[in-house]
């Protein structure tokens, strides 16, 4: 099993007014401490643009790179999101990564609203997928689609649809999935074939509820504590684990607990909840 970490643990986001930003010497130092193999690098702007630069922010820590989350309009048929994505697996040449994390962007900031996409728009959007798998695959980078809260994928109608309708293999977010109505155990036991990369989260399926029901909105779930360390919640990993051994899978598993920060944390701060997953993720690889 390989592991990663995400800036995200620690309240590193790109969306607008998140929360404070801690810087990378923190937390990588931190990743690296806790005894992480690789991270991913976060949102654009966090880390150096520049490939070499970013390479050289990374390569004290001793950690691999693994990737990046790349929120990109799709359905647009004006937009052509290929440009964007190759400026990032630029970086990848250099700084080094195999899996390329899209979400499916809806054009806003925040993830507390979204449109709803016409027949058009679906076909743009999967159009676009294959597109950039294919893009990707020639710079012999890994795609994966991330089904996220509040982009154009979100729920388990359009998880399905991206999977009967294009080619791109799946990134399981197993909270993303739960919040937006999917049990990523099932999807993981049903479509173990198609996943290649794997955001872990664990979620309270109370404050779940509330999102899906919108008396929540998902920034305000997230303030109120939706994701704790893994095995803590109702996501049930060990299934997803199981299964997905048993059907090959040699990705990543990144360690994901979205997190809000006030400030900059006194004391230890979100690497105790990282270092709980960690323990808790290792211990279902036997």
């Amino acid at each position: 099993m390989r592991i990663a970490g995400a800036p995200i643990s620690w309240g590193v986001c790109e969306v607008p007014g998140w929360g404070h930003q801690l810087d990378p010497e923190r937390v990588l130092t931190e990743m690296r401490d806790v005894g992480l193999e690789a991270t991913e690098f976060g949102p654009q702007g966090w880390l150096p643009e520049a490939p070499a630069e970013r390479a050289a922010a990374i390569a004290p820590y001793g950690l691999k790179a693994v990737g990046a989350f790349v929120p990109v309009v799709l359905h647009d048929p004006g937009h052509d999101p290929v440009p964007e994505v190759e400026r990032e697996l630029d970086s990848f040449e250099v700084a080094g990564g195999d899996v390329l994390v899209l979400a499916a962007a809806t054009g806003q900031d925040g993830y507390d609203e979204r449109p709803e996409l016409d027949d058009d728009g679906w076909a743009t959007l999967l159009a676009n997928l294959d597109r950039l798998t294919e893009v990707a695959a020639r710079r012999g980078i890994r795609a994966s689609l991330h089904p996220h809260v509040g982009t154009m994928i979100e729920k388990r109608a359009e998880v399905l649809r991206v999977l009967e309708g294009s080619a791109v293999p799946l990134c399981l977010d197993t909270g993303h999935l739960l919040i937006g109505g999917t049990d990523p155990a099932e999807l993981a036991r049903d479509w173990a074939g198609r996943i290649n990369h794997v955001h872990a989260k664990d979620v309270r399926a109370d404050l779940a509820a509330s999102v899906q029901a919108e008396d929540l909105t998902y920034t305000e779930a997230v303030r109120r504590g939706i994701y704790v360390p893994l095995g803590h919640g109702d996501v049930d990993l060990a299934s997803i684990v199981s299964d997905l051994a048993a059907a090959g899978f040699d990705g990543w598993y990144v360690l994901e607990q979205d997190t809000i920060l006030d400030g900059a944390p006194s004391g230890e701060g979100p690497v105790a909840d990282v270092a709980a997953s960690l323990a808790y993720l290792r211990s279902l690889a036997g």
